[in-house]
């Protein structure tokens, strides 16, 4: 096994200095790079500045001995290899070293072979200790992506499962409406055939919308990010809401604040998180049957640093259990008619703009969505 320390660096550490130049110039030619340290106080100045792998250190010192340089240089980077230096009459001391996890003792005078060798062997502890560092990050990554990938597979099925039953009911739709305008041609009847042209480009449109849902979910886009009239985009996001809620017999109203100004935001996806929640306040309405006027009130304010859509209905409402689920992935309230895309799209949505939603919902009385997004790019 080949050893490629990234750092190669030996801190050499002893009061005689004659001793250090020696063991200096063996350390060099063995391939090391070599600080020098003639104490113990100096040596963990040059520790904390340059964070040597690899630390030679003399044992009897005046001042700090290099035991208690050997147990500061542990507390402090347990990762450091230390290899001790004794005397022949110090045998107790090395010992003692080697409770406090120093790598290896040499014994003067220096043996240079000894030296070779207790340093490789330290070398080799650093290398083990890298390659098992790199292993064991290489495993959690796989052990990540395999876990990713699982989620991704175990998500596309319950997609798959809950897409299959929409498509399913959207396909039965457009046959009625085929059916309804050939039926209505072979009888010259020019109302059936509306009819039938109506009921298609309902299908159609909703066709539209699961894809788009679909499409937003499978991907991950990063946001094309615009300035734009906020009072604008606001209409326009109204005009498609508008068409629906009016063939429904749901008044849809609208307050917005003029002269807002400009917003720097992903006009594309802001409005398909703000059509989805307009879409879900006409579908609360048509369930609530009990009710004789159904009404929807989109409002937009500005305040200092954000901007507030506002989605307020009269529809059926939902309980405290729905509100907490009603943006996880793949949940829906509306049956085999919903696929649960649509509002977890729309969190996502605002919370990639930094923004958030808040709800407010009581059963019978309706719903109150707050669409708060920042007037800035973050």
């Amino acid at each position: 096994m080949a050893l490629q320390l990234t750092n190669k660096t030996v801190l050499l550490v002893d009061d005689e200095s004659d001793i250090r130049e020696v063991v200096r110039i063996s350390l060099a030619d063995m391939g090391y790079e070599v600080l020098t340290a003639e104490n113990g106080k100096r040596a963990l100045e040059i520790f904390h500045d340059s964070c040597p792998p690899l630390i030679l250190t003399d044992i009897k010192m005046p001042g700090m001995d290099g035991i208690e340089l050997l147990r500061r240089i542990k507390q402090e980077n347990a990762d450091t290899e230390v290899v001790m230096i004794t005397g022949h009459g110090d045998m107790n001391l090395a010992i003692k070293s080697l409770k406090y996890e120093a790598t290896d003792f040499i014994t003067k005078p220096i043996n240079v072979e000894n030296l070779e060798m207790a340093l490789k062997k330290a070398c080799e502890k650093i290398f083990l200790r890298q390659k098992l560092k790199e292993y064991t990050e290489s495993l959690e990554q796989l052990i990540k992506e395999k876990t990713e990938l699982k989620d991704h597979l175990a998500s596309l099925g319950l997609l798959i499962g809950s897409i299959s039953h929409g498509i399913k009911g959207l396909l039965v739709g457009l046959d009625g409406g085929i059916y309804l305008m050939d039926s209505g041609f072979k009888k010259d009847d020019s109302d059936q055939v509306k009819e039938g042209l109506e009921v298609v480009r309902l299908m159609v449109g909703r066709i539209r919308k699961l894809v788009t849902d679909i499409l937003y979910y499978a991907k991950e886009r990063d946001l094309e990010w615009e300035k734009v009239d906020v009072l604008k985009f606001a209409h326009e996001v109204l005009l498609v809401a508008e068409q629906k809620a009016k063939k429904l017999g749901i008044a849809l109203t609208c307050d917005f604040q003029r002269k807002v100004g400009t917003a720097e935001i992903d006009p594309g996806a802001i409005h398909s998180a703000l059509a989805n929640i307009l879409e879900n306040a006409i579908d609360a309405c048509t369930k609530a049957s009990c009710k004789k006027n159904h009404t929807i009130k989109f409002i937009m304010r500005k305040e200092i640093k954000d901007i507030i859509f506002t989605v307020e209905d009269n529809g059926i409402g939902m309980d405290k259990e729905t509100c907490e689920k009603i943006f996880d992935l793949f949940y829906s309230s509306k049956g085999d008619k919903g696929t649960g895309l649509g509002l977890f799209i729309s969190n996502k949505i605002i919370g990639q703009h930094n923004g958030c939603i808040k709800v407010n919902s009581e059963p019978g009385k309706g719903s109150k969505f707050i669409i708060r997004i920042p007037l800035r790019k973050k």
